[in-house]
């Protein structure tokens, strides 16, 4: 029978260590502090977004014309747009 006999302090609590670093930390003098970076791709999404609410408001206001008959049609500016549309402008 072979007996192994324990190497190092049995005693020591990895956690405590940890512990011991951030209260060493705190006692540092320098406060604690939460920061947070917006990514562009997150800028985007919120003009994207502020754009769909334009856009809604608009669709809306064209839904109220058209229902109380009060919206027309410029037939010159829908000729114009088809224009410059297929030629690619």
């Amino acid at each position: 029978m072979m007996k192994i006999n324990s190497i190092g302090n049995q005693n020591i609590n990895p956690y405590k260590r940890n512990l011991n670093k951030m209260d060493e930390v705190g006692k540092a003098g320098k406060p604690a502090s939460d920061k947070i970076e917006i990514s562009s791709a997150a800028k985007e999404m919120q003009e994207v977004s502020k754009l769909g609410k334009e856009r809604q408001a608009r669709v809306e206001s064209l839904k109220d014309q058209v229902q109380s008959g009060n919206y027309t049609i410029d037939p010159k500016a829908v000729a114009k747009g088809l224009k410059n549309f297929y030629n690619g402008q």
